[in-house]
């Protein structure tokens, strides 16, 4: 049985729930549910103050309404499901573990920042620091699949050390900041600084990126990996071209400014 929960009152200021997430409700009652403590601003209130809860015990939930203002949902969730229908705020899925997030609407910044393992997917569009590090942390994701089926903000996988992000629009300035290892797979491209002092890791790009001059042409050739991760997302329905019939991967090395080890590959078509 799924656990549904409703808005039934906007925040005034920035709702932190945390408690929305299948480790802190799977064995609770609908009453014990309700009675859990969200922060709204300074104030501590019960989550049954802001949203109407339907269900009890269960794994899987479904959030309903305009969730600008709710943020943490799926902190560190380890199992289960969270489905959002509607906007959500930031960092949805941070720390996570395991599980699965969809989200039919956009997302704030943060998503998925830290994130060890899971699955998150995003509709609409997102914000900026997806699967990032933190201020003053130094790594990133750690494993896991983002995919963002609109647009992206800034900083998109800073300091990630494996995983996969998918950006189905362009994304912002410095994806791949300081990118330590794992996949960037952006569909539409991205503005400028891409791959800013990477070290290691691999952004590929089916759009012609701006690049930085400290990032070297080394080859055009097409990867096998690639032809890996193509039949690996193409069950989320990203496509991801390979065959040379159909063009070739260019393929960039760098930041040399640190000097890193990292890859960018611009695809060009036949």
């Amino acid at each position: 049985m799924t656990i549904t929960f409703r808005l039934k009152r906007q925040p005034a200021v920035p709702l932190e729930a945390e408690v929305l997430s299948p480790d802190a409700l799977a064995r609770l009652s609908n009453a014990e549910i309700r009675a859990l403590t969200v922060y709204h601003g300074k104030r501590q209130l019960p989550l049954g103050e802001f949203f109407d809860v339907e269900g009890e015990h269960s794994e899987d939930l479904e959030v309903h309404g305009d969730l600008r203002k709710v943020r943490w949902a799926g902190r560190a969730m380890t199992t289960g499901s969270i489905t959002v229908f509607g906007d959500v705020g930031m960092h949805v899925g941070a720390y996570m573990a395991g599980g699965r997030i969809e989200v039919h609407g956009n997302a704030g910044d943060w998503l998925g920042a830290e994130m060890k393992n899971g699955f998150i997917r995003v509709r609409g569009h997102a914000g900026g620091q997806i699967g990032a590090a933190y201020r003053g942390s130094l790594a990133g994701m750690r494993n896991g699949t983002i995919v963002v089926d609109g647009s992206a903000g800034l900083e998109v996988g800073m300091r990630m050390r494996r995983g996969t992000i998918v950006v189905g629009g362009p994304a912002r300035d410095f994806t791949g900041l300081q990118m330590k290892g794992g996949t960037i797979v952006l569909l539409s491209g991205a503005e400028i600084r891409t791959g800013a002092w990477m070290t290691r890791g691999t952004i590929i790009s089916l759009k012609a990126l701006p690049l930085m001059p400290t990032f070297a042409f080394a080859t055009d050739y097409n990867p096998t990996f690639v032809n890996i991760y193509a039949r690996h997302l193409a069950p989320l329905g990203v496509t991801l071209p390979w065959a040379v019939s159909e063009g070739r991967y260019r393929l960039y090395t760098g930041d040399r400014s640190v000097p890193g080890q990292g890859e960018i590959l611009v695809w060009r078509p036949a």
